[in-house]
């Protein structure tokens, strides 16, 4: 075989014959009869490059140009999302953020959640004593329900009831003196500032939180005014105090009926009224009294058009 001649590749390409083998027992061919061709068992060797990969092409769009934009569409192993399903996605997202945000504000209230610790152990207080004091007057008007209906007494009894709450009104308005069990509040300046009207008032309200039945305060001039529903406190000058239009001046006590123990824990709560002076150099002396007087009367209202009707 000449040198120029080339053998098959398969590949497309000519291939130099290799230059023949030495002779000798080395070159001698496998006398087996299935032996395979030596030159079969070195691979070809081959300068072609190698071949491109080519991708697979998408599907053909359609003639008519009618594609659907819904459907999403594969491209480079992606999925191209459309404008609907985005939308769609956006608007649960806005739908949830609402529901949280809605479920996150009715939790909470806004005004307890501000308060301070003081101030919720005195809701706290005010809230059981009122449950006290309801609890009594259902006991009490269910007792009187039943004299009521007892046959014969009821008359009697009738009133009687009517009696005692007319004069438990009387001393409401303040137009009846009252004795009983209570306490003396005493409410002294310190440090050169003078106990305002605002702390007064605030004393008057824990008390009749706290199931007050009667009050009065009174200055060290000893002028005396009956504390009712419509009593209003005034800053005066030089330290006084206007009631109810009454010039009074300090120190001021207010003698009050009702359930010591109960009327003693309401001003002496965290952020009460005894700290709250306490904290403006004042001083508040609270005394228990077996017998209080309530003894100062308001005068009553004149009347122009309303008139009792017997």
């Amino acid at each position: 075989m000449s040198s120029d001649e080339h053998t098959e590749t398969g590949t497309g390409w000519p291939q130099p014959v290799e230059p023949g083998r030495p002779s000798g027992p080395v070159a001698d061919p496998d006398p087996r009869p299935d032996a395979p061709d030596p030159d079969e068992l070195s691979p070809p060797a081959t300068d072609s490059p190698a071949p491109h990969s080519v991708e697979p092409a998408g599907p053909p769009a359609p003639a008519d140009g009618s594609g659907s934009a819904e459907a999403p569409v594969v491209s480079g192993g992606r999925w191209r999302v459309s404008s609907a399903t985005m939308m769609i996605a956006v608007l649960l997202g806005l739908l949830g953020f609402t529901l949280v945000e809605q479920l996150r504000t009715t939790s909470v209230d806004p005004t307890t959640s501000a308060a301070r610790q003081e101030d919720l152990v005195r809701i706290l207080y005010d809230l059981n004593a009122r449950e006290d004091r309801l609890r009594q007057d259902i006991a009490t008007l269910e007792d009187s329900q039943r004299q009521l209906r007892s046959g014969q007494m009821g008359l009697q009894a009738a009133l009687e009831e009517a009696t005692r709450r007319a004069d438990e009104l009387e001393i409401l308005a303040g137009t009846l003196p009252a004795t009983g069990p209570g306490l003396s509040v005493r409410f002294e300046a310190g440090g050169g500032k003078p106990i305002s009207a605002t702390r007064v008032l605030d004393a008057v309200q824990e008390l009749r939180g706290a199931g007050a039945e009667a009050m009065q305060i009174s200055g060290g001039d000893r002028a005396t005014v009956r504390i009712i529903a419509s009593t209003f406190f005034l800053d005066g000058e030089n330290g006084s105090l206007i009631v109810d239009g009454r010039r009074l001046t300090g120190p001021y006590t207010i003698t009050v009926i009702g359930d010591p123990a109960t009327m003693r824990t309401a001003l002496n709560i965290p952020g009460g009224v005894v700290a709250t002076v306490v904290g403006d150099d004042g001083t508040v002396i609270v005394k228990d009294r077996g017998v209080a007087e309530v003894s100062a009367l308001h005068a009553p209202i004149k009347l122009e058009h309303a008139r009792p009707v017997s």
